[in-house]
């Protein structure tokens, strides 16, 4: 389980080293954030399962499609 460290999961997903991502979006956006994959980088992700919680905050699942 990785905890909010994008440096780290952009250097482990090329590697093929994540199996799983669970994002929580939120539906309130401050300021510009952090890209969690950079521009021009893409990830292939499958949707597996997702829950909207009673805050309106997205619980969804992701496994690398490759």
């Amino acid at each position: 389980m990785i905890l909010g460290s994008g440096a780290l999961i952009r250097s482990l997903l090329p590697r093929g080293l994540i199996d799983e991502f669970m994002l929580l979006i939120h539906p309130l956006v401050l300021g510009q954030g952090r890209r969690l994959f950079p521009d021009g980088a893409f990830a292939a992700l499958r949707l597996m399962d997702s829950v909207v919680t009673s805050t309106g905050v997205i619980i969804a699942t992701y496994q690398p499609a490759a």
